[in-house]
C-alpha cells in the first residue's frame, strides 16, 4: 500500500558541524519534512530579502563572520507549504583571523533593503558612528578597542539589529615591572617573592634572570624564595613574551638581607 499524498511536515533544521562554527570552515544546514509527494527546499536568512538556495542543504564552503544570523527553511509540494523554526548560527573568528595591536581592520555590516539602509555601528551597546556606509574602519586598532560590534540597518520600512560580533584585540607585552614582598627589610630565612608585572594578550611568558643569568622560564609571574639566604643577594629582572614581542624590565636590587645573631 502507497501512503496517502500529504503536505508537508513542519520542518526541522540540523547544522554541521553541531559545534562551535569558526570562521573559513565548511558548513550544511539540512532542512528536513515528510512529504508525499516529496518536498520541495528552500532557504532564507532572517533579515534578507531574497532566497538563498532551493535545495534540502545550503553549503557554506567557507564561512565568514558576516554569515551569522538566523537561518529557516521551507518546504512545499502540490499539497501545501510549512516553515521551519529559525536556527542562530554565531561564527567565530579563526586563530588564523587574530586581530594583532596596530594592523587595519574592517568591520562590514551585511544587509539587503530597498531602498539602500542606513547603518548604525554599536560597541558594547553604545553607538559609535550613523552613516550611510556599511563599514567600520580601524586604520590602527589598539587595545581599547577590543569588545562587542553590532550594527542596525534601517530605512523608511523598519529597522534590523544584528547579532554581536566579539573583537580582541591582541598585543606584545607591555614593559614589565619587578616588585618584591615584604617590601620592608629582608631578613635572612624568611619568605620572599618578586613579581613580574606585565600586560600582554595572550598571557606572557616568563623569565626570571640574577645578574643577568637565567633562572628560570615558564608561566608563571613569580619567583618565590621560601627561606632567602645571603647568597640570594643580587640583581633581579625578567622578560615578558609572547608570539607578538618581548619585552625585559629593569633590575631591582635584594642588597640588604639582614642577619639575626643568636
Amino acid at each position: 500500500m502507497f501512503p496517502p499524498p500529504d503536505a508537508p511536515k513542519l520542518p526541522s533544521v540540523s547544522v554541521s558541524p553541531s559545534a562551535e562554527i569558526v570562521e573559513g570552515s565548511s558548513v550544511n544546514l539540512t532542512c528536513s519534512s515528510d512529504a508525499n509527494p516529496a518536498a520541495n527546499y528552500t532557504w532564507y536568512k532572517e533579515d534578507v530579502i531574497n532566497p538563498l538556495s532551493y535545495q534540502n542543504q545550503h553549503v557554506f564552503s567557507s564561512i565568514l563572520p558576516s554569515d551569522s544570523g538566523k537561518y529557516y527553511c521551507t518546504a512545499d509540494n502540490d499539497l501545501g507549504q510549512n516553515k521551519s523554526e529559525s536556527r542562530t548560527i554565531d561564527v567565530k573568528l579563526s586563530p588564523s583571523a587574530e586581530i594583532v595591536e596596530d594592523s587595519s581592520v574592517t568591520l562590514t555590516c551585511s544587509s539587503d533593503a530597498n531602498p539602500a539602509a542606513k547603518y548604525t555601528w554599536y560597541k558594547d551597546n553604545k553607538v559609535l558612528a550613523t552613516r550611510q556606509k556599511n563599514v567600520y574602519h580601524f586604520i590602527s586598532i589598539k587595545l581599547e578597542n577590543s569588545g562587542n560590534y553590532s550594527c542596525k540597518s534601517e530605512n523608511q520600512y523598519g529597522q534590523k539589529n544584528s547579532t554581536s560580533l566579539s573583537i580582541d584585540v591582541q598585543y606584545a607585552p607591555k614593559l614589565p615591572s619587578v616588585s618584591v614582598s615584604p617590601s620592608a627589610e629582608i631578613v635572612e630565612g624568611s619568605s620572599v617573592t618578586l613579581t613580574c608585572s606585565s600586560d600582554a594578550n595572550p598571557a606572557a611568558k616568563y623569565t626570571w634572570y640574577k645578574d643577568n643569568k637565567v633562572l628560570s622560564t615558564g608561566q608563571k609571574d613569580v619567583y618565590h624564595f621560601i627561606s632567602i639566604k645571603l647568597e640570594n643577594s643580587g640583581n633581579y629582572s625578567c622578560k615578558s613574551e609572547n608570539q607578538y614581542g618581548q619585552k625585559n624590565s629593569t633590575s631591582l636590587s635584594i642588597d640588604w638581607i639582614m642577619t639575626i645573631n643568636n
